[in-house]
């Protein structure tokens, strides 16, 4: 079927019609053999708040950007390849419900339907289109995934030491290895991580630990998992010193 729309002229101009509503800031999108699977908006749980965002799957690549006006105008264009992607279901909670995880060696994130069905429709087109690009490439499915950012929400102290409170003097800062919540003090050290920037990236002091002692991998340490967590129900100060890349905005 996509084999059968990669030359066709409706699949160009639905191609087309995305390119024009991302305008000159976006990157051109239609080459051959590419197909629009399909499109959507969903829920991207950013470090601030859920936002939604609109989605765009193509047979090897998956778009997304801002909204600005529906279905006329988007921005913050953002693409990835779907032969890094690997996504898992995630659980419902509260008012977040029909989510799964989007990880990837450069960044991971959780997203959310509307509908069971929806989530269930595009879960199964992502890994169609993933396996199908794995299988006429001979690669192997991706092992390395960046952490999920904790919501800043979800940390009222740091989630290492457990003591230091986030105010406006404390802010938070993100470990880009573990994802957690963690204070100046507790993620003072950069560890280069390849796979998400070239540049050495903050991490916290046992992330820091273990990659320098190889048992996570890493890359060359700068100067500059047991997973257990308790978040906060309440709403927090929300005051951040690191911006999601991603989302500036957020």
């Amino acid at each position: 079927m996509v084999d059968r729309l990669a030359n066709s002229e409706a699949n160009s101009k639905r191609i087309a019609v995305v390119e024009g509503c991302f305008g000159t800031a976006g990157q051109p999108l239609a080459i051959p053999g590419r197909v629009l699977i399909g499109e959507g908006v969903l829920t991207k749980l950013c470090r601030k708040k859920p936002k939604a965002r609109q989605f765009f799957l193509f047979n090897d690549i998956l778009v997304y950007g801002n909204i600005v006006i529906q279905k006329k105008k988007y921005n913050k264009q953002h693409i990835i390849p779907l032969e890094s992607v690997t996504i898992d279901t995630v659980e419902d909670e509260g008012d977040l419900r029909n989510g799964w995880l989007i990880k990837t060696p450069t960044k991971s994130f959780a997203v959310y339907a509307a509908t069971a069905t929806e989530k269930s429709e595009w879960m199964n087109h992502i890994n169609k289109c993933v396996s199908d690009l794995l299988e006429k490439s001979g690669k192997s499915p991706s092992s390395e995934h960046a952490a999920v950012w904790v919501p800043d929400s979800e940390a009222t102290v740091c989630m290492r030491c457990q003591k230091i409170k986030f105010t406006p003097v404390s802010r938070r800062h993100h470990c880009r290895k573990c994802g957690f919540v963690v204070c100046g003090p507790c993620s003072e050290k950069k560890f280069l991580l390849p796979s998400q920037s070239s540049k050495p990236v903050r991490v916290c002091e046992f992330c820091y630990e273990q990659l320098s002692a190889g048992t996570l991998g890493g890359g060359l340490s700068v100067r500059s998992d047991s997973y257990s967590r308790s978040p906060s129900k309440f709403p927090s100060n929300n005051v951040s010193d690191d911006e999601d890349e991603d989302d500036s905005s957020d």
